[in-house]
């Protein structure tokens, strides 16, 4: 978009003149998105704002770490797995959270232990 060798003041005036103006956010501790799969955690990481048109959008430079979400698991679902392989509803539930949700594999895992 720009040529390589351009003066960084002449590249603020550029950018001043497209109306886009650029800004760092200092101090950022922590950044967290958050999706239906788990969340990304940046501990670290740069941030700029920058606004072009009345819309600002920010760029987030770092190294993020996933965690993955426990799924929401409901209370039928425990009692099913609980009944049907015979073992306590807490038991049930670290199963269904380990298989992810998912009944059958959940009732054949404890019911092997």
């Amino acid at each position: 978009m720009f040529p390589g060798n351009v003066n960084p003041k002449k590249m603020k005036q550029m950018m001043k003149q497209m109306g886009m103006q650029i800004e760092p956010i200092e101090d950022v501790q922590q950044i967290v998105i958050t999706t239906s799969r788990g969340r990304y955690i940046f501990d670290s990481a740069e941030v700029t704002a920058m606004v072009m048109q009345g819309v600002t959008t920010y760029q987030i430079m770092g190294q993020p770490r996933f965690e993955e979400s426990a799924p929401d698991i409901p209370e039928d679902d425990v009692k099913m797995v609980a009944e049907q392989s015979g073992v306590p509803m807490d038991k049930a539930r670290e199963a269904l959270i380990r298989c992810k949700g998912d009944i059958a594999e959940a009732i054949l895992s404890v019911s092997q232990q």
